[in-house]
């Protein structure tokens, strides 16, 4: 940790002091040989499970070919093998193309770019809560202030934002739909706007699952005003909410949608996939990058697809989602100190509250800390910071679950 602190700059945090050596399925082992259960999944990234055996022979394989030409100089049949296969798994039965990044960040900013090329409009609308990334315009775009815009200042111009459509116990659909309007037409109106973008379950924000009624009327409305509408799947996809995109099961069909995080492995790519005619709209050489759908990282999302494409596989992660929900249902009736339990499939959080209902991020730390201390790696998240959110890996055991949901459970009657 003292090297650490002398050689890497300040900036990247790290939610625990755990070191880690070498992770297989749902388990790390650290420096020191001790083996934890993992809650987090490297935020969400392999939903297949640590060093998966497939996406291991994969990007070995690959390794061995060709590790890197650059799509913009000397393209390779990969690429577009795995385009077309996001065409093909993307919500919506229209023409779609796909363009490879390797982040979310990226993914974000280049769907900004095609939904302003596309309409010649500027404005972006974005959501309370929301979390799109760390560069320039995803920052932005993102709800929360420190620490992810804390002295970053100017930001973009042409943003504009809306409360986000959920609320415990049920959200009135047509009343939250009614504030998104007076947004719309009174921060900005739809003639400026480019582009809805919208995370069907938040992620960092707190896992919040977008109402489902409120997704078909924003749907409409962007089709009847000319905006392209972006759902953000960089952490709710590619199988963590039970289906590959929550947005299967929230019934939205978007113009563009980002994906990253679970669609390598562990590899960095991402992707946006969308109606043809806009990911068509920037000019030749108006998108792209040097390292963008790299040969070893597509292999690897290559992979994980066919992983998925098993039905056992996703069925699986519906029963675990159902399992999860049940013991934090658990944790609520047991514990004061439990507040709203939401997510989708297992992309589950719940808030620690305190006696009054007000968030309480000490406790959220507190818990996360000695989950840590007990063999758990678990993230908190929410605007709030009050949090604890649970992204295991999707090839978790029955047995791991269990025993890292009783240290979670024997971790919430030590505070106080």
């Amino acid at each position: 940790m003292a090297r650490r602190k002398a050689a890497v700059a300040r900036g990247p945090f790290h939610a625990t002091p755990v070191f880690v050596k070498s992770a297989h399925g749902a388990l790390l082992t650290d420096v020191d040989g001790n083996v934890l259960i993992d809650l987090a999944a490297g935020i969400g990234v392999v939903n297949t499970g640590h060093t998966a055996e497939a996406v291991v022979a994969a990007v070995r394989a690959q390794a061995g070919e060709l590790i890197h030409a650059s799509f913009n100089t000397t393209p390779y049949e990969s690429y577009v093998t795995l385009a077309e296969r996001l065409n093909a798994a993307a919500p919506g039965t229209h023409a779609k193309k796909t363009f490879l990044a390797n982040s979310g960040a990226e993914a974000v900013e280049n769907a900004v770019k095609i939904a302003r090329a596309h309409t010649g409009r500027a404005g972006i609308l974005c959501f309370e809560h929301a979390f799109h990334g760390r560069t320039y315009m995803a920052m932005t775009l993102t709800g929360k202030a420190k620490p992810y815009k804390y002295g970053f200042a100017p930001l973009c111009s042409d943003v504009y934002r809306a409360p986000y459509p959920y609320a415990p116990g049920g959200l009135d659909a047509q009343a939250a739909f009614k504030k998104f309007l007076d947004v719309a037409a009174v921060q900005t109106m739809p003639s400026q706007l480019a582009a809805v973008i919208i995370e069907p379950v938040v992620g960092e924000g707190g896992f919040l699952p977008a109402d489902k009624a409120f997704l078909a009327l924003l749907r409409q409305w962007c089709t009847a005003n000319g905006v392209v509408l972006i759902a953000d799947e960089i952490q709710c996809g590619f199988g963590r909410t039970g289906t590959l995109f929550a947005s299967e099961q929230l019934g939205l069909v978007p113009d563009l949608l980002t994906t990253a995080k679970g669609l390598g492995g562990g590899m960095p790519v991402s992707a946006v996939v969308g109606r043809a005619e806009m990911m068509d709209a920037p000019v030749e050489g108006g998108i792209g990058g040097t390292f963008g759908g790299n040969p070893v990282a597509v292999a690897a999302a290559l992979a994980v697809l066919d992983l998925f494409a098993d039905p056992k596989f996703l069925k699986r992660v519906k029963e675990l989602g159902a399992s999860m929900r049940r013991s934090l249902e658990g944790f609520k009736k047991a514990s004061a100190k439990v507040g709203d339990v939401r997510g989708l499939g297992p992309m589950l959080a719940f808030e620690l509250v305190k006696a009054g209902g007000e968030p309480d991020a000490d406790a959220a730390k507190a818990l996360a800390k000695y989950a840590c201390e007990h063999g758990v790696v678990v993230l908190t998240a929410g605007s709030y910071g009050n949090c604890l959110r649970l992204l295991p890996p999707l090839v978790i055991t029955d047995a791991e679950l269990a025993e890292a949901l009783g240290v979670l459970e024997a971790g919430l009657k030590e505070l106080r």
